[in-house]
């Protein structure tokens, strides 16, 4: 039997196979941030396609962290019977699912959350929703550590098999851990330790409203590739030496930010004409020339992560490992895991192409999948259309509520 589908242990939660669906950006929940059937639809058909554990989509634990429209939300009582509507039909089509618990930081819109966008530190205008960021006060900070800690409680009310903190991509936690976007001299910031403590008092807040034996994990950003220094992998390690200190039960391994490396985050094809179409009419031009100089520069690498566990393994190697980036082939999935890098393959855009790929790697009807890495996918929820694959379709916007595809002919 392949490595790849023997059990695997985080904690006291035990997996069928070594196969993970990463989150990924749904844009399927209501404005309210509650789950659909959509949503439901969606997660069910990936646990009956084979998958040992599920991470829906970021829910956003507080009302100021709210990324994207459709985003789903656990920031408050009323919306844990629909997330546990959710995990019991990924349940009963035999899979496990842990919730990832974010914040979006800086990387959101005053028209979306009614506010100016808050971050450790204030700054430039981002280069994609030109906002310029609030810094928080103490008082904020500790409010948000709370909302993680409260959101981890309606995880464990809604009978989540596990926890996963985001720390990457440029969200608010990556943002205190990073000097990039951390230029705080206070408690939270100027120090290694200072940058470390939003992201352990979180830890620390969510393992108090956690049952024995469920595991928290941290998805967490190796390089935040920004244009002058953030996360870097040096950094990282020790990073994760300090969450290993604090008894951290994984780690998924990951890079770059939405707003400022967001093609470090999904390697391949830059979809010019797609992410035009989702910003403002004035921001077109500019928007036009950077997307155009990305072309060819971010080609598609299998593994694209792959360095960066090597270098975990070596500080942490007791440290569970989860891998996402670029994971495609069998082969080379199974010489990960066989090899020690991970202990868990975790994929995103190859299970919006094909819900049931690991049962189809097990039955021997494919050895790789078929994602070409388009990345029209994550277009998509720019434009506010709900996740599916978009290689072989027309993308048309949200209307009254609705949306629709046109297949290409």
């Amino acid at each position: 039997m392949s490595i790849l589908f023997q059990p695997v242990t985080l904690n006291g939660l035990t997996l069928k196979n070594r196969f993970m669906q990463s989150a990924t950006v749904e844009g399927m929940a209501t404005e309210r941030g509650e789950v659909t059937d959509a949503l439901i639809n969606r997660c069910r058909a990936v646990a009956r396609g084979g998958v040992g554990l599920i991470v829906p989509g970021a829910l956003y634990v507080h009302a100021s962290g709210r990324a994207v429209i459709h985003m789903t939300g656990i920031h408050e009582d009323a919306l844990v019977p629909g997330l546990r509507n959710l995990v019991d039909s990924v349940h009963g089509a035999g899979a496990k699912i842990a919730f990832q618990l974010d914040h979006a930081g800086r990387q959101t819109k005053r028209g979306l959350i009614g506010r100016v966008p808050m971050a450790p530190s204030t700054g430039a205008r981002d280069p994609i929703y030109f906002e310029k960021p609030a810094e928080m006060t103490d008082a904020e900070i500790h409010e948000m550590i709370a909302a993680f800690g409260d959101a981890a409680r309606r995880a464990v009310q809604a009978n989540v098999d596990g926890i996963q903190i985001k720390a990457s991509h440029g969200y608010l936690v990556n943002e205190f851990l990073s000097p990039f976007f951390n230029k705080r001299t206070d408690a939270w910031g100027g120090t290694e330790e200072n940058q470390f403590r939003f992201l352990g008092e979180i830890v620390a807040a969510a393992r108090r409203e956690m049952p024995e034996g469920m595991p928290l994990l941290v998805k967490m950003n190796m390089d935040d590739h920004t244009p002058k220094d953030g996360i870097h992998p040096e950094l990282a390690c020790r990073y994760a030496k300090r969450l290993s200190e604090l008894g951290l039960d994984g780690i998924e391994v990951s890079c770059g930010t939405y707003l400022y490396s967001g093609m470090h985050i999904c390697r391949g094809e830059v979809p010019v004409s797609d992410y035009l179409r989702g910003m403002p009419w004035w921001a077109r031009p500019i928007a036009r020339g950077v997307l155009q100089s990305w072309v060819g520069k971010y080609p598609m690498q299998e593994a694209y992560n792959l360095a960066g566990a090597r270098l975990l393994r070596q500080e942490v190697p007791q440290m569970p490992l989860l891998l996402v980036g670029g994971m495609r082939s069998l082969s080379g999935m199974e010489k990960i895991v066989d090899e020690g890098d991970a202990a868990i393959i975790s994929m995103s855009r190859p299970f919006v192409r094909q819900p049931d790929l690991v049962n189809q790697f097990a039955n021997g009807k494919a050895t790789a999948s078929t994602c070409s890495s388009c990345n029209r996918c994550n277009a998509a929820y720019t434009l506010d259309v709900p996740l599916r694959c978009f290689s072989e379709a027309k993308i048309v916007q949200r209307n009254g509520g609705r949306s629709e595809t046109r297949t290409i002919p």
